[in-house]
């Protein structure tokens, strides 16, 4: 029995296992160095609840404001919960909420991006006049206000976020494909009849999406730190729910007799930040090689 691959997809895993593929990926230390921390982060968001025996919402008033050592690693907090219970258990659901809060507006201003670009004319001055309105206004006041009409909880986040990220991809995308659309390559499909469809999907499409994908990885970081701004703010994630960004403003009334309270969720943020970042550089140095 054989797979019927398509010539494209067939042509794909061809590259990549190529002599040149794998010496490329074997001198790309920051995206093994990203790959590696993000495979350490995923480990314990996700096994780390389960190895953690201690209940992250249990109030100890005998165990209150413990600091750094054997049986709290992390330290307690003012109400006596372990800090390293509710930071790891709060791993999950921040990484969820940052990865759909960009995944949307990826695939949405992905979309509004080539079909923008690809047609022009009115089309492209409509959806860009959007874009600029939009862009006129600061990220943080808009998903502020957002969430703040609506009210805090996880599903008005990804509202606000969608609708205000995707114009970063939309923008992207479009330059992009203004560069490629005229392109002999292009312009020898559509004399071969190939639909608009097709030539969008299949030699658009694939030469600019790297552009996104790197940014994409970027706005990871900037995504987290805006859920982390808004739980700070007492927009995001409710107590008693654990969350990096509200475990740091309960933190902060114990700055000094708690330090540890606000320090080991920020350290959680920067672990974050330093994986998506040597993430990003590193598929841009491997999807843009440069000469």
């Amino acid at each position: 029995m054989s797979l019927n691959l398509n010539p494209h997809l067939k042509l794909s895993l061809a590259m990549l296992f190529t002599h040149e593929t794998r010496q490329r990926l074997a001198r790309n230390r920051s995206l093994q160095t990203g790959v590696v921390l993000l495979c350490i982060l995923l480990v314990a968001a996700y096994l780390g609840p389960l190895l953690i025996t201690v209940d992250p919402l249990v109030v100890d008033f005998d165990q209150i404001l413990l600091p750094p050592g054997p049986g709290h690693w992390f330290g307690t907090d003012d109400l006596g919960r372990d800090v390293l219970a509710r930071v790891i258990s709060s791993a999950a659901l921040d990484l969820q909420i940052a990865v759909v809060c960009v995944v949307l507006p990826f695939l949405i201003g992905t979309s509004v991006g080539l079909l923008s670009g690809y047609i022009g004319g009115w089309v492209d001055a409509l959806l860009m006049r959007l874009v600029d309105i939009l862009w006129a206004f600061p990220f943080y006041v808009l998903v502020i206000a957002i969430v703040g009409s609506m009210g805090p909880s996880v599903g008005n986040m990804y509202l606000a976020f969608t609708l205000v990220i995707w114009i970063s991809f939309a923008r992207i995308v479009r330059g992009e494909v203004l560069l490629v659309k005229n392109a002999e390559y292009v312009q020898a499909a559509r004399v071969l009849g190939y639909s608009h469809l097709r030539i969008v999907l299949r030699h658009v499409l694939p030469n600019v999406i790297t552009p996104a994908i790197v940014f994409m990885m970027a706005d990871v970081v900037l995504t987290i730190l805006a859920v982390t701004s808004l739980g700070f703010l007492g927009l995001g994630i409710q107590p008693p729910t654990p969350e990096w960004g509200v475990m740091i403003s309960e933190g902060r009334n114990f700055i000094l007799d708690g330090w540890w309270i606000s320090l080991f969720p920020g350290l959680a943020i920067v672990y974050v930040g330093v994986t998506f970042a040597l993430l990003g550089d590193g598929l841009d140095d491997f999807l843009r090689p440069k000469s």
